[in-house]
């Protein structure tokens, strides 16, 4: 199988990143390889709204599969089956996000946004999302039913001030779904997330995530 693409986004490490696509609305690019920069393999793209990604978990892909994984979910105290589940501790260590094609630029380079990988992923493929087949609204979701409720976000000092406004949002976004391990609970435990070259670090007050410092971080 050949990689055709990575994707470039401002989470650089594993801790932080959306637990699922269209959660956080940022900006990101898909840029083909060089064997793969070919316009023509997206001729017509630009007509849907979304698209699939196909991808691989390569920060874990040399870890063992487990039969039996710990969803975030729940707790991370209840064990599912692996394939009952998005865990990427999976035998082929393959992930499948539906993201918004915002446009497609000179390269051929794919902007997208609500992506849900860690920069730098590799990409295997890529589809066009088709709603009549795609979407089911009435389907079952098993253990995840809804998404879940958002924290408000404490910035007491304007320390987030310092990003431009899109990414500011990006941020308070990735921050109000609580990036923190699930079964984590420690109120005065100070956790730090890598983002677009800033280490931002916070602490968690059901129902509130407060942001006590930001610092550039070199890469």
């Amino acid at each position: 199988m050949n990689q055709i693409a990575h994707i470039e986004t401002p989470f650089r490490e594993k801790f932080g990143v959306p637990r699922q696509a269209g959660l956080v609305d940022y900006e990101a690019r898909v840029v083909f390889e060089p064997e793969y920069r070919v316009p023509e393999a997206v001729r017509g793209l630009e007509a849907f709204d979304y698209v699939w990604l196909i991808w691989q978990f390569h920060l874990t892909a040399e870890c063992r599969w487990s039969p039996t994984v710990r969803p975030p979910r729940l707790g991370g105290n209840k064990r599912v089956g692996v394939f009952a589940s998005r865990s990427p501790f999976r035998p082929n260590a393959l992930g499948l996000s539906s993201v918004r094609l915002l446009r497609v630029e000179p390269g051929p380079v794919l902007v997208v946004s609500g992506a849900d990988l860690v920069d730098g992923t590799p990409i295997f493929d890529i589809k066009p999302y088709i709603p009549y087949a795609d979407s089911h609204p009435d389907a079952r979701s098993g253990f995840a039913p809804a998404a879940p409720t958002p924290l408000g976000v404490v910035d007491d000092h304007g320390l987030l001030l310092q990003l431009p406004e899109e990414k500011r949002k990006a941020l308070e976004q990735t921050l109000r779904q609580d990036p923190r391990p699930h079964y984590q609970h420690d109120a005065d435990r100070i956790y730090a997330l890598r983002f677009d070259g800033w280490e931002v670090r916070f602490r968690v007050v059901d129902p509130w995530v407060e942001v006590v410092a930001m610092d550039v971080k070199k890469s």
